[in-house]
């Protein structure tokens, strides 16, 4: 039975970013701005970790993150305010949330994951993945760069290889191999999703807790060094960050310098 839920009632503003529902111990996260492939803005990231914090504070027992229509997040929004000072911190604020939550988080990728919608999609413990999505991280086409935490955590499921050719090369991985990498746990569409949180909603969960902890106890969230930290902002605060979003704008590929 689905119940209405009131977790965002206080903030009418989040609504149409964030549907909140909830079916018994299972809590539904569905991202909903379709108009925009469900990318990703400050707001919204802030949308979806109140959310889930307060899903599990009203007791629920696994979460299940979704997109509607038919992409489950096409990364950050960069006609927005994802190049403001705040985003990336509201970004890894929600990442380190989904990962820190004492319940199972499930992704049910229904299309492309794109950028921070891979991301989102790392920092679900599991993932159910329709069998035409795909999964790609182009930080070297938009000038931008992604914090260590997803370096090393897309390594970590994937293999280092299939990493760096999806974060160096720039290329995408599609749902096959996804499977046969670890980066989707099952192929299948919303309701297999479903049906799998609520067998996790009845599992024991101090089981469960103890578990998810120690997955990620894996160093992906340990602190960059001096050198890191120097580097992401350089790319975060660069020129060519900037002459790829003119040259969004103009729809012309970038020229980058370097600088």
């Amino acid at each position: 039975m689905t119940e209405s839920s009131t977790i965002l009632a206080d903030r009418p503003e989040a609504a149409s970013f964030v549907e909140v529902r909830r079916e018994g111990d299972v809590v539904v996260l569905e991202l909903c701005r379709e108009e925009r492939r469900n990318a990703l803005n400050t707001q919204m990231c802030d949308d979806i970790r109140v959310a889930a914090e307060a899903a599990v504070a009203e007791g629920a027992r696994a979460l299940l993150l979704t997109g509607r229509g038919d992409v489950f997040c096409a990364g950050a929004d960069l006609s927005g305010d994802v190049y403001s000072g705040r985003f990336p911190l509201a970004l890894v604020w929600m990442l380190d949330v989904l990962q820190t939550l004492p319940v199972p988080v499930l992704a049910a990728v229904n299309g492309p994951a794109i950028g921070a919608g891979v991301q989102l999609a790392l920092a679900c413990d599991l993932r159910v993945v329709a069998e035409d999505a795909r999964f790609e991280v182009p930080v070297a086409k938009n000038g931008l760069t992604v914090h260590n935490w997803t370096i090393r955590r897309l390594s970590d499921v994937v293999g280092g290889g299939p990493a760096r050719t999806m974060l160096l090369g720039a290329r995408a991985m599609f749902a096959p191999e996804a499977l046969e990498r670890g980066l989707a746990n099952v192929l299948g569409e919303l309701p297999a999703a479903l049906a799998w949180a609520h067998e996790l909603a009845a599992l024991a969960p101090l089981s469960l807790r103890h578990l998810k902890m120690v997955f990620n106890d894996d160093g992906a969230r340990d602190q960059a060094t001096p050198a890191q930290a120097d580097a992401f902002q350089a790319a975060w605060n660069s020129a060519d960050k900037n002459e790829a979003r003119q040259a969004r704008k103009e729809g012309r590929a970038p020229e980058f310098q370097g600088r």
